[in-house]
């Protein structure tokens, strides 16, 4: 079952497609043995999505009694969980456009490439480095435009260490949007 979860999120950032023909399940297996813990207060709402996505991947398979152990209290959210959720968020409750399709998978990648993760495909992935740039992103001990963190905005007038990841999610939307113009929105990865 916990198999099962981890390939559901798997595919809901990445589709059934390996991108540019590599995976990053390492990566993500990293991401989801790692807790996710907050400093910023309202960060516990991040916390809680996390969570809450064991909700949905139950609900969505049908599953009542045999997930029991995914939705426990005591079970912490995942980094992984966090930014899966994160970006169902995004897309269904601001971004959603039809017409362009679901682009879970590009504000997903646009997160590892804020990171500094996009080279750790499987076939180069290296459990030390990435870790440092997890833990990196917990003590948030990145770029004030955010860069080594979830986000990075250009010209950011804030210092994102000291904004909750919410906010800087909703700046970041706002910048993208800025640099591209909504017609340039697609589902593809620029």
């Amino acid at each position: 079952m916990r198999t099962t979860y981890y390939s559901w999120m798997y595919r809901l950032v990445f589709g059934e497609s390996n991108r540019w023909g590599k995976t990053w399940w390492g990566l993500t297996g990293l991401l989801h043995s790692i807790e996710f813990v907050y400093g910023l207060e309202m960060d516990a709402n991040r916390a809680e999505d996390g969570k809450d996505l064991r909700w949905r991947f139950a609900y969505e398979n049908g599953l009542t009694k045999e997930a029991e152990f995914l939705y426990s209290e005591d079970k912490p959210c995942t980094v992984f969980e966090m930014m899966v959720a994160l970006v169902v968020r995004i897309e269904e409750h601001i971004m959603d456009d039809p017409d362009l399709g679901s682009r879970t998978s590009k504000w997903f990648w646009h997160m590892i490439e804020s990171l500094g993760l996009s080279e750790f495909s499987d076939d180069v992935f290296d459990v030390s480095a990435a870790e440092d740039v997890i833990f990196r992103l917990l003590r948030r001990d990145y770029e004030p435009d955010g860069r080594g963190g979830l986000f990075t905005i250009e010209n950011c007038v804030h210092d994102l260490r000291q904004v909750e990841i919410w906010y800087q999610a909703m700046w970041y939307l706002d910048n993208y949007i800025l640099r591209r113009g909504h017609d340039r929105l697609s589902n593809d990865f620029d």
